[in-house]
């Protein structure tokens, strides 16, 4: 018998002790041998859960007892997630959690951790959800320099943008309806602005790197700025607009950003809708592969979850888990990211057109019927810095969305 503590009975914690009571025999075979729930710690009473015969109040309990193996950190946050799961290993014990937060934010030192002990950190669900990404890039695309990652890493606002987009409605009344149906947090900032993808794709990229990459080097644009407008030129120009978290590699730099981007209906991410997450990922010699399903959720979470705490059980004395270095991989700057721009701007596209081309290069105009004194263009390829240096020679300027190509 395998025992394990559970931190936190919220979402991914009941979660994740409905998926091992619903599928234990299951897990049992799997492992080898029976996976136990030994503690579940929480400062909340449960009186009507048959969870209150194994709830403790005191991580003590926890720590102290050498019959727990596995620690499951399902509270969130940095602390006291943080001193918990650095003590739980420092106390021999694997931990498993789906926090991104802490694993954006310690990954590098928890790991070292793991490895001195022979033990393992796993993280499977702190990116992506349901979707084995992690593992993938741990095992399975090992002998591949990766070059490229663009993902929809936010189920929150893809589910919004695509409401927008299908449905016709503005910014304000698709974030009211996810928060009705419990996909948006009371206070959304976390996934409108980007900082919940932004520290999915600053873990992916310190995974592939080796080095830390710190999610406040990487720069950030949420979906708060996107309109009706927007969409309408979307669908003119037969293009779909999504949140990507993307990095890759170019001239022996790396290059991260989480933005709207514009994609064409033949891309490989245009279908993916709702709360849907996907992960395109380019190798060197594999190509191109695809990462999709449910990214968020309390069983999906639970699923990678516990699909973690499986692994860590069957390699109980065996590190198994790739590391990054806590030195810091060197970014490239923003300013020099190339990308292509979709540009609204008011006043006669015949009075503009000139000025416009000898600015960003060669145009391609899109006009919209409904919109009175104001047309959009698509820049030729341009760094971010050279965009913002010719943007500011046009006072006309509504909004700028950024081209996948």
């Amino acid at each position: 018998m395998i025992n394990i503590a559970v931190l936190g009975y919220g979402v991914v914690g009941s979660g994740v002790v409905e998926v091992i009571r619903t599928n234990g025999a299951i897990i049992g075979h799997r492992i080898g041998e029976e996976l136990n729930i030994k503690y579940v710690l929480d400062l909340r009473d449960f009186p009507y859960d048959p969870v209150k015969d194994i709830l403790t109040h005191d991580f003590q309990d926890i720590i102290e007892d050498p019959e727990v193996k596995i620690v499951v950190e399902a509270m969130g946050g940095i602390e006291p997630a943080y001193t918990f799961v650095k003590k739980s290993l420092l106390a021999g014990k694997s931990v498993v959690t789906s926090n991104k937060a802490l694993v954006a934010d310690h990954g590098a030192e928890l790991l070292s951790i793991a490895k001195e002990k022979r033990i393992n950190f796993l993280f499977e669900a702190s990116v992506g959800g349901g979707i084995p990404i992690i593992r993938a890039l741990n095992s399975s695309i090992t002998a591949d320099e990766v070059e490229e990652i663009k993902g929809i890493l936010n189920g929150t606002t893809n589910y919004m943008l695509t409401e927008m987009y299908y449905e016709g409605a503005n910014y304000s009344e698709v974030l009211k309806e996810a928060q009705l149906k419990g996909y948006a947090e009371r206070n959304p900032e976390a996934d409108v602005e980007g900082h919940d993808a932004c520290r999915k794709i600053a873990i992916l990229t310190s995974l592939i790197s080796g080095q830390q990459v710190d999610f406040d080097d990487i720069y950030t644009e949420g979906i708060t700025k996107i309109s009706k407008e927007d969409m309408t030129y979307a669908k003119a120009m037969g293009r779909a607009i999504k949140l990507l978290a993307v990095m890759k590699r170019s001239g022996g730099n790396i290059h991260a950003m989480v933005a709207p981007f514009l994609i064409e209906s033949t891309h490989i991410l245009y279908h993916v809708n709702g709360v849907f997450n996907a992960i395109f990922l380019k190798g060197n010699v594999l190509g191109d592969a695809m990462f999709y399903g449910s990214g968020a959720g309390k069983l999906p979470t639970a699923s990678a979850v516990v699909a973690d705490v499986v692994d860590a059980a069957k390699h109980l004395n065996v590190n198994v888990m790739s590391m990054w270095q806590s030195d810091k991989a060197k970014l490239a700057p923003y300013e020099k990211t190339s990308n292509t721009f979709f540009v609204r701007i008011k006043g006669d596209v015949n009075a503009l057109r000139t000025h416009l081309e000898s600015v960003f290069g060669t145009i391609e105009v899109v006009e919209v019927q409904e919109f009175d004194n104001e047309f959009g263009f698509i820049t030729s390829e341009m760094t971010e810095g050279e965009y913002a240096l010719a943007a500011k020679e046009f006072p006309g300027i509504i909004h700028m969305i950024r081209v996948e190509e």
